[in-house]
């Protein structure tokens, strides 16, 4: 092995150990990806989740990218390559099939664009979607090569998004966005941080029924993100705070009409998160 290919792997070893949802595919994809075009020139900034600060690296040896740490890509506005043992989890819990279609909201620089390419493979379709212009053209840069993968510089809250397997969403947001749900196929997967700016929200898996306004939802763990553009409402926002402070664990499904039962969690407009299954709702 060279340095870096030695680091990956134990990088990859370490990362998928500390997220408790091992899968060889998932291991496989974190070591065959290298996070150096994507983290741009070194040295670094490094932190772990929460308020801590950042802590520069001494000098720009690769080995130091290799930890299961954020990294910063724009340190003044706190955006970061996402934790890599809580993007290994999410995607463990996502089952993402070879040949799939995925879209994914929050590109970034590309690094998890590229574990997502991975895992699809050659014959799967990665369509990512990045507001900010800068990390898109970093994004674009560093994705030239993966020509299963189509880069969009534009907001993933649009109402023409590709018929999908799964929505993988990096940004924080109110609501489920109804554009997200469309554009799923029958038995496809959305997950995203219901999370709104500054909320320690959760991870919500939502699953599309082939029939039936009950979706079946679960929250994977809780998650912080910087805000999906156009998904934040400040009250939402308040109210996921005080709700996240009891049972979020409970949570079995996602309802699109009705009205909300003695089993809502939360009610957002004109969707409803409950505890009760999607295949067995209660009613008043």
């Amino acid at each position: 092995m060279d340095g870096s290919e030695k680091h990956r792997s134990f990088y990859a070893k370490l990362i998928c150990t500390a997220s408790k949802f091992y899968d060889p595919r998932i291991e496989e994809a974190f070591r065959c990806v290298k996070r150096e075009p994507f983290a741009g020139p070194g040295p670094w900034s490094l932190k772990h989740p929460g308020d801590c600060p950042y802590v520069q690296t001494p000098d720009d040896d690769a080995a130091f990218l290799y930890q299961d740490l954020l990294l910063a890509l724009d340190r003044d506005r706190g955006v970061n390559i996402g934790l890599p043992s809580a993007h290994a989890y999410w995607l463990g819990a996502c089952n993402i099939k070879n040949a799939e279609t995925v879209v994914q909201v929050g590109a970034g620089s590309g690094y998890y664009t590229a574990i997502l390419a991975h895992l699809v493979g050659p014959d799967g379709r990665v369509h990512a979607y990045e507001v900010d212009e800068t990390l898109a053209g970093r994004a674009r840069e560093n994705l030239r090569d993966q020509h299963q993968v189509e880069l969009r510089m534009q907001s993933g809250v649009a109402p023409d998004l590709p018929q999908a397997d799964l929505i993988y969403v990096c940004a924080g947001a109110a609501q489920p966005s109804p554009m997200w749900l469309d554009a799923l196929r029958p038995g496809g997967r959305l997950l995203f941080p219901l999370a709104p700016q500054g909320v320690v929200g959760g991870m919500l898996l939502i699953r599309r029924p082939d029939r039936g306004s009950a979706w079946p939802a679960t929250f994977v763990t809780r998650a912080a993100f910087i805000g999906c553009v156009g998904l934040q409402d400040e009250d939402a926002g308040r109210r996921l705070t005080a709700a996240f402070s009891k049972n979020w664990d409970s949570v079995r499904s996602l309802h699109l009409d009705g009205s909300p039962d003695d089993s809502c969690w939360f009610a957002g407009d004109g969707w409803w998160l409950s505890t009760a299954d999607a295949s067995n709702p209660r009613t008043n």
